[in-house]
């Protein structure tokens, strides 16, 4: 038996003075971390298919009888099975962007001959960490998954091991990964500078959390625009509800100076916005102009057709598809990964105050 010290396991300790319990599910991590390996060392002793030192085995056991970890769950997924299978992982299925790529990567998957497992991460990185081991242990084949945070996500590459992962939509810090992004700050900066030139001077920037990548990426192309145009930001973060969204916007439109035109960051905070601005007895665009990013069905069937950024959602999904599919077709881990950037383009209609009759789009 040993004892932890300075990170490494010594011979002579009492079990009981190894570690601090963790108040969570122990996963291989934790069980890597304690015994001062690496997490495929981990792997490999689960699997029993390649042979480690007897030293590093005692230590992986020790650590895994402190934890109290079921190993022979985990195990399974590093045996070189092939399930046909592959997984996702998204926050959310309600956002209709979420769910349009994801349809699209499930075509391409039923095009390879292969199932997908589809989850949610509820933009909670704990959960998302949970789902990716869940997906393992089901012996995936590769894995797409839209990260929950960009900071603090748990998704490393000492966790999926040779697993082939694509991350789309948000990226994380870890450059092994293939990633896939759209034009968020430069389609924000277009779509601002529209409203701008429709002689627009108070500008509101509504949206979610500014710890979502792309919602930040987004924020910051309004700051450029409305800098550019010697304008002051008038911006709320915190459209995570209906409530929320229409109690901002009704002390907004109460003040001496209220805005004269909307931006919103996404769809979701385009339809609390709609609704808000209907309960308050507004126009659009005659009393308040609206642009949105991101399209949705029944974006121009709207009492006044919105203007959007519109991003390339099945696009994106088949190309993280495709990403994923070369890889599992090749058997490479890259140390740094592909990155695409996808373009988007700008789509006129009657919201922010142009008098079109039919949709105009614009490249951004």
């Amino acid at each position: 038996m040993g004892e932890i010290g300075d990170g490494h396991i010594r011979a002579k300790a009492k079990p009981k003075e190894r570690f601090q319990p963790i108040n969570r599910k122990p996963t291989m991590s934790d069980v890597a971390r304690l015994a001062g390996v690496g997490a495929m060392t981990v792997s490999r002793f689960l699997s029993g298919a390649v042979p480690v030192s007897e030293e590093t085995a005692k230590r992986v056991q020790i650590a895994i009888e402190q934890l109290k970890y079921r190993p022979n769950e985990l195990a399974r997924a590093f045996r070189g099975q092939k399930s046909r299978s592959i997984g996702v992982i998204i926050p959310y299925l309600y956002d209709p962007f979420f769910a349009t790529c994801t349809h699209a990567i499930t075509t391409v998957a039923r095009g390879n001959g292969y199932s997908v497992l589809i989850t949610t991460s509820n933009e909670d990185t704990d959960t998302e960490f949970d789902e990716a081991e869940h997906m393992l242990q089901h012996h995936v084949d590769g894995l797409v998954v839209l990260p929950a945070r960009y900071r603090q996500t748990r998704l490393t590459r000492s966790l999926f091991g040779r697993t082939p992962v694509v991350i789309f939509d948000r990226p994380i810090p870890d450059e092994s990964f293939d990633t896939v992004l759209v034009q968020n700050t430069s389609g924000s900066h277009k779509i601002v500078e529209h409203l701008v030139g429709h002689g627009h001077k108070r500008i509101m920037f509504l949206g979610l959390s500014r710890s979502l990548f792309t919602i930040n990426a987004r924020f910051l192309g309004y700051r450029r625009a409305m800098q550019e145009a010697g304008l002051q930001e008038d911006v709320f973060f915190g459209c995570q509800s209906q409530e929320d969204t229409l109690k901002a916007l009704e002390e907004r439109m109460r003040s001496s100076k209220p805005p004269t035109a909307v931006f919103t960051s996404n769809t979701l905070a385009t339809r609390y916005v709609m609704n808000a601005l209907y309960h308050l007895g507004l126009r659009i665009p005659g009393d308040v102009a609206l642009a949105g990013f991101d399209d949705f069905d029944g974006a121009e069937l709207t009492s006044s057709p919105l203007t959007v950024i519109r991003q390339p959602a099945q696009e994106m999904g088949r190309v993280a598809a495709n990403l994923l599919f070369e890889r599992i077709t090749r058997g490479e881990i890259p140390r740094t990964g592909t990155k695409v950037t996808l373009p988007v383009e700008m789509v006129i209609r009657r919201s922010c105050g142009c008098k079109h009759r039919t949709p105009v789009l614009v490249s951004a």
